[in-house]
């Protein structure tokens, strides 16, 4: 497994990251051990998770906080916690009180407090702002997040799925109050959705974030789709998502599925083999549902993408240019 540090920190974790988002609503408990221990004896370190996981967006099965619980269970084994760079959100609304979710100081409190309850820990490594809130002021944000750094309940905070200028607002905000800041920007960022690229991206490297593509394979359309459907499968997603993307950008797919078989790679390796190519990434989050996918996605660390392929993925999926010259003079 190689390594990188997580942004400009000095926190070093695997190149590729598990996601949890399975486990429990659609990998059940003992599948879910069994590739969390294959993860950590395979290199991975960072394993992500978020305090809303664990209702089934497909049947509605399960109960938010069970994936954090399930993997609190996990790490209560040997000297597991040790090994692991533990990550998780704070965000999600738990109820129809006021309060009960977003960014408020109370909240972020409270949320945390939760959370390391279901995880069984006494600290979070990375604590992740899983969306902006617009109604909260960034300074009543970071005396949330500064206080849990200094009672050692929280180690580094991130963002997910903020825009660049959020991260330049956040980055700014907690340079006013001598805080490290954000280290890490989880965003939606694979070779189908390129929009990250455009200020998303340079806004991470400027200010010294880590970038963590999630959805890496596109809800599966970059997996080898069409092969699958030749094959008699499904697109399987929340909502049947793939299957619109498919039928729009099936020329697109089949070109992408015809490169990777003539450099005899897997579409799904590529995907995130393409990943680690690009500037400021430090791994994207997998979400295996089998033991067979987590093996897919360790074998992506050795593809190397020669010049040409890298040339001919751009052709096929070309990304929105630098901003602002993309769309100006």
């Amino acid at each position: 497994m190689p390594y990188a540090e997580l942004g400009r920190t000095g926190l070093t974790v695997g190149r590729i990251v598990l996601g949890t988002m399975n486990f429990g609503p659609a990998t059940d408990e003992r599948d879910s051990g069994e590739i969390m221990d294959a993860a950590l004896d395979a290199g991975i370190n960072l394993f992500d998770t978020a305090n809303v996981y664990g209702r089934s967006q497909l049947t509605g099965a399960g109960a938010r906080g069970d994936t954090e619980e399930l993997v609190g269970r996990w790490l209560a084994g040997g000297d597991r916690r040790e090994r692991v760079v533990l990550a998780t959100k704070v965000y999600g609304s738990w109820g129809d009180w006021p309060n009960s979710g977003g960014l408020s100081a109370r909240h972020i409190r409270r949320a945390c407090e939760d959370s390391l309850r279901r995880l069984g820990t006494d600290h979070i490594d990375v604590y992740q702002m899983h969306h902006i809130d617009r109604r909260v002021p960034w300074e009543e944000i970071w005396q949330a997040m500064d206080l849990l750094v200094a009672q050692g309940k929280v180690l580094y905070v991130g963002s997910s799925n903020f825009a660049g200028w959020h991260i330049a607002q956040a980055q700014e905000a907690a340079a006013r109050r001598s805080s490290l800041g954000l280290v890490s920007e989880q965003c939606l960022y694979n070779l189908a959705q390129r929009a990250a690229e455009a200020e998303v991206l340079p806004a991470a490297q400027a200010y010294g974030l880590g970038v963590i593509p999630w959805s890496p394979l596109h809800g599966g359309v970059l997996g080898g789709v069409l092969e699958k459907e030749r094959a008699g499968g499904r697109h399987r997603s929340a909502g049947d998502r793939a299957a619109g993307e498919v039928a729009e950008r099936r020329e697109q797919i089949q070109a992408y599925e015809e490169l990777c078989a003539k450099i005899g790679t897997p579409p799904g390796e590529v995907a995130l083999a393409w990943l680690l190519t690009r500037p400021g990434v430090t791994g994207p989050i997998v979400g295996p549902r089998t033991r067979d996918q987590l093996d897919s996605a360790l074998r992506a660390t050795s593809v190397e993408l020669s010049p040409e392929t890298l040339a001919e993925l751009d052709r096929i999926f070309p990304g929105p240019g630098p901003a602002p010259e993309s769309f100006a003079w």
